[in-house]
C-alpha cells in the first residue's frame, strides 16, 4: 500500500501547481546478499513556501527520494514532478534543464569547487544556465551578502569554516532562483555552532518565501520546519504534530507497514 502526503504552505502565486509531486515512487537497489527497497511507494504533494522536513534513520529512504526528485537516479515505478514538470521519463538533457530552472541542492559535505573562489563558485551555476557573467556576479555577490559571507568573494573555499562552507553550498543552491531547495542533512559534517548558522539561514530563507525540503535524522534540525514527515523501511509512515508547530491541518499523512 502506498502512503500519501500533502502539505499545504501555499504562499507564491500561482496556488494551482505544487513545487512538488511524487506518485507511488518504488525504489530497489541490487546488492550481494538481497535487494534493497529503498522506497515502498511513496506519495508526497508539497506546495510553494513550505519548509518540509523529512525525518527518519539511515537507510529509511529519505535521501533516496531527495535525489529521486532532483533527478539523479530514477525510480523503478512511479512519477514525479517539479512545478508541473515531468521528471521522470526525461532524458538526461531535459532532467540538467530542469534542474537548472527548478532545483538547488545542498549536501552534507558541501561538494564545493576547491580551485574556483567563492565568487566563483556561487556565479558558476548562473553562468552555465546562460546568464551573462556580470549579471550571474552581481546576483552571487548579493546572496553572499545576504548569507553573511560577502567579505569572503575572493578567499579559496579551504579557509571557510565548516558554517561558511555550508553558508556558501546554499548560495551556490540559490544562485538560479530554484522553485525547491533540497538539502540533504546540511548539518551532519558541522560543529553545534555551524549546524545553528544554517538552521537559522535556512529558516530566514524560508520566511523570504522559499519552498525547502530538508532531509534529517536529528529533530533539532527538523523542529525549524513548519512540517515534519517521518520515514521508516522506504514509507512515510506519520507526521510529527508536536515538532509541526500548529500546521498539521494542512497535512496528511497515511502509511501502513
Amino acid at each position: 500500500m502506498t502512503d500519501a502526503a500533502t502539505v499545504d504552505g501555499t504562499t507564491h502565486a500561482d496556488k494551482h501547481t505544487p513545487a512538488l509531486e511524487v506518485h507511488g515512487v518504488r525504489k530497489t537497489f541490487e546488492a550481494d546478499n538481497a535487494p534493497v527497497r529503498a522506497l515502498r511507494g511513496v506519495d508526497l504533494t508539497v506546495e510553494h513556501g513550505t519548509f518540509l522536513a523529512l525525518m527518519g534513520p539511515s537507510g529509511c529512504g529519505k535521501s533516496t527520494l531527495l535525489n529521486l526528485v532532483a533527478g539523479l537516479d530514477v525510480p523503478d515505478e512511479g512519477t514525479i514532478k517539479v512545478a508541473g514538470e515531468e521528471v521522470t521519463g526525461s532524458t538526461e538533457d531535459e532532467l540538467a534543464r530542469m534542474r537548472r530552472r527548478h532545483i538547488g541542492i545542498v549536501f552534507q559535505f558541501f561538494n564545493l569547487l576547491e580551485g574556483m573562489t567563492v565568487l566563483e563558485n556561487v556565479a558558476l551555476p548562473a553562468i552555465i544556465a546562460g546568464r551573462k557573467r556580470k549579471a550571474a556576479e552581481t546576483r552571487a555577490r548579493d546572496l553572499l551578502d545576504l548569507l553573511g559571507i560577502g567579505d569572503k568573494v575572493s578567499a579559496m573555499p579551504g579557509v571557510l569554516s565548516g558554517g561558511q562552507r555550508q553558508r556558501l553550498a546554499i548560495a551556490r543552491a540559490l544562485a538560479n532562483e530554484p522553485t525547491l531547495l533540497l538539502a540533504d542533512e546540511p548539518t551532519g559534517a558541522l560543529d553545534s555552532a555551524g549546524g545553528q548558522e544554517v538552521i537559522e539561514l535556512l529558516s530566514r530563507l524560508h520566511s523570504g518565501g522559499q519552498t525547502i525540503v530538508l532531509v534529517t535524522h536529528d529533530s533539532d534540525v527538523a523542529a525549524v520546519a513548519d512540517t515534519v514527515l517521518k520515514m521508516r523501511d522506504g514509507r512515510i509512515v506519520a507526521n510529527d504534530a508536536e515538532v509541526n508547530k500548529g500546521a498539521a491541518e494542512g497535512v496528511t499523512a497515511i502509511g501502513t507497514l
